[in-house]
C-alpha cells in the first residue's frame, strides 16, 4: 500500500494510463510500440517497477488523446518529485521529442492580442508551428465568431442577422514567418454565418507555395478587425490542437476604467474561473491585461471578460458580470437551435425527395454542419453530438451525428427510419441541445440498424452499436417528433446540468 504523497501520485498516473488505455482497446504492448518504446516498457510503468518521465508522460497523453489527464497526472507526480528531493532545476522539453509520428500540426505557441481602439476592436494571432505529422501542412483553419450581447442570446442571435458580420469588414490579412522571412498569405472561406466565419488560410501566395513539412517549423500571423457594434466584451481562445503554451492580452484604454476577469472550461470540468490571476500593468494610456497558462488540455476554453466602468450605462457593451452565469439553454438559444416547448420539435419531419431535392438536402445538411462547428465554441462535446433538422427549425428529415472520436467523419442521415434494434439495453444519461440545461436517464438498445438515403435517393442499411447507437437513435426520435423524455422510465427525474458528475467522460460500455 502506497503511504507517501509521491508514492499515492505515481499510483495515481499509473491508474490514470491504465484507463485510457483499457478505454481505447490497447493492450500495454501495443500502447508501447505506438508510443515507440520497448514492448515491455508500458506493463513496467503501469507496474510501478519503472517511474514514469516527462516523455513517456507527453507520448502517453499525445496517442491516446487524454485531453490532459494523463499529463496532468505525470506533473502532479514531477511536482511531489522534485519538492521532496530539493530540485528546482529541470531540463528544457525538446520541442517535438514527445510527439510519435502521425502526431500532426503542434502549436508550440500562441499569443493573441485583442486592442481596442477607434470604436473597433483589432485581434492578432500569432501561433508557432511544429508539423509532428507525416504530411506536408498546406493549409490552416481559423475561426472568427462574435457574439454582441452575451447575457442575451436572442437579442444577440436578432441582432446579427439584421447586422451580419461581413469578410469584407475583417480585413483580415495573414502571413507566414518563416526565419525572418515573411510572406503574404492567401485564405479562403470555409463556412460564413452571421456571426461566425471559418476561414483556410492557405500556404501559398501568387509568388507560389511553401508547405510546412513534417519535421519544419513555421510561425503564422493573421489579423482581423471588427467594429464595437458587433463585438461584445468577450474573448475566447479554444485549444483545438496539441498546445505547449497560450497566451492572451488585451490592451484597453485606461480613460474607460476596464474591469477585466476570466472563465475556464474543459472536458473534464464545468465553466469555473481561471485558475491563474490575469496581470494588469499599466502604459501611458493603455491598461495591458496579460494571462498565460502552460500544456493547457485539448479542447479547453478560456474566456476574458470585462466592462467598462467608465462609460455611461447605456453606451456600456453589454456582458454579464463577474460570478454571473449564463445558461446552458440560453447559448443553444442564442445560435439559433429551436426549445422545448416549440411545437415544430413534435412534428414529425417531411421526407426528402431524393434525387429531386437533393441541392435543398445538402443546404440542410450544411446548415447542420456549420452549426455543429459553430457549438465547438460553446461546449466540449466528449460523448459526441448530433443536430437533426428541426432544432433548426427545419421540418426536413435530415440530422448530422457527430461521434466522439474526432478524427472520423460525421454521419448524415437523409429520411432514417429504425428496421432493427438489439433485443439488450442499458441506460446513459443524455442531454439534448433544445434543452441543454438538464440531464435524463435513458435506456436505448446496444444496436440498431438504420435504413437511410444517400443523394442519389438509393437506400441502404448501416448498423450503429454502443455510442452511436444512442446518438443515432436519438436524432431519429427527433425526426418523427420525439425527445428523450419520452424514453425515460416513470418517475425518474431530470437532473440539473449543475448536479450532473459525469461532464468530459465519454459513455461507458
Amino acid at each position: 500500500m502506497s503511504t507517501s504523497p509521491i508514492e499515492r501520485a505515481a499510483d495515481s498516473f499509473a491508474a490514470e494510463l491504465a484507463r485510457h488505455r483499457t478505454d481505447r482497446g490497447l493492450t500495454k504492448k501495443q500502447l508501447a510500440i505506438l508510443m515507440g518504446f520497448d514492448p515491455s516498457y508500458v506493463s513496467h510503468v503501469e507496474g510501478r517497477r519503472h517511474r514514469p518521465t516527462e516523455d513517456f508522460a507527453r507520448r502517453a497523453e499525445a496517442v491516446l488523446e487524454a485531453s490532459g489527464a494523463i499529463w496532468q497526472r505525470f506533473r502532479e507526480y514531477d511536482e511531489l518529485r522534485h519538492g521532496r528531493s530539493g530540485g528546482n532545476h529541470r531540463e528544457p522539453p525538446v520541442p517535438g521529442q514527445w510527439l510519435p509520428p502521425g502526431t500532426g500540426l503542434v502549436v508550440e505557441r500562441e499569443s493573441a492580442t485583442l486592442t481596442y481602439a477607434d470604436e473597433a476592436y483589432h485581434c492578432v494571432i500569432r501561433r508557432e508551428l511544429y508539423n509532428a505529422g507525416t504530411d506536408p501542412v498546406t493549409r490552416y483553419l481559423v475561426r472568427v465568431a462574435v457574439d454582441r450581447y452575451p447575457n442575451d442570446p436572442g437579442r444577440s442571435n436578432r441582432h446579427h442577422r439584421e447586422h451580419p458580420l461581413t469578410f469584407a469588414e475583417l480585413q483580415l490579412a495573414a502571413y507566414r514567418d518563416d526565419g525572418g522571412t515573411r510572406e503574404l498569405m492567401h485564405w479562403r472561406a470555409k463556412h460564413d454565418r452571421d456571426a461566425f466565419k471559418e476561414i483556410w488560410l492557405l500556404f501559398e501566395n501568387a509568388e507560389g507555395r511553401f508547405p510546412l513539412y513534417p519535421g519544419d517549423r513555421a510561425t503564422i500571423e493573421y489579423a482581423y478587425r471588427v467594429g464595437r457594434d458587433k463585438w461584445g466584451p468577450w474573448f475566447q481562445r479554444a485549444v483545438r490542437l496539441p498546445t505547449r503554451q497560450l497566451a492572451v492580452r488585451l490592451d484597453l484604454p485606461t480613460d474607460l476604467d476596464p474591469k477585466v476577469w476570466g472563465a475556464e472550461t474543459s472536458l473534464s470540468s464545468e465553466e469555473g474561473p481561471l485558475r491563474t490571476p490575469i496581470q494588469r500593468r499599466d502604459q501611458g494610456d493603455r491598461a495591458i491585461f496579460d494571462w498565460a497558462t502552460d500544456d493547457p488540455p485539448l479542447n479547453a476554453r478560456y474566456r476574458l471578460q470585462w466592462r467598462f466602468r467608465g462609460l455611461p450605462p447605456d453606451t456600456e457593451p453589454d456582458g454579464p458580470g463577474p460570478g454571473v452565469r449564463v445558461q446552458a439553454s440560453d447559448r443553444m438559444r442564442g445560435i439559433g437551435i429551436v426549445q422545448r416547448g416549440d411545437d415544430l420539435l413534435r412534428r414529425p419531419a417531411r421526407q426528402l425527395d431524393l434525387p429531386r431535392e437533393e441541392h435543398l438536402a445538402r443546404e440542410v445538411v450544411d446548415r447542420l454542419s456549420a452549426t455543429l462547428v459553430r457549438l465547438d465554441e460553446l461546449h466540449p462535446f466528449s460523448k459526441g453530438v448530433g443536430i437533426a433538422a428541426p432544432q433548426l427549425g427545419l421540418g426536413w428529415a435530415a440530422a448530422v451525428v457527430r461521434p466522439a472520436d474526432r478524427a472520423a467523419e460525421p454521419v448524415v442521415l437523409l429520411n432514417p427510419r429504425v428496421v432493427d434494434a438489439a433485443a439488450e439495453t442499458d441506460e446513459q444519461y443524455e442531454g439534448c441541445l433544445s434543452f441543454f440545461d438538464q440531464r435524463g436517464l435513458v435506456p436505448r438498445p446496444l444496436r440498431i440498424d438504420v435504413e437511410h438515403a444517400l443523394w442519389d435517393g438509393s437506400r441502404v442499411i448501416t448498423s450503429f452499436e454502443y455510442a452511436m447507437a444512442r446518438l443515432v437513435a436519438h436524432e431519429i426520435d427527433h425526426l418523427d417528433g420525439h425527445l428523450y423524455v419520452d424514453r425515460m422510465s416513470p418517475g425518474v427525474p431530470l437532473v440539473p446540468v449543475e448536479e450532473y458528475r459525469d461532464t468530459g467522460h465519454p459513455w461507458r460500455y
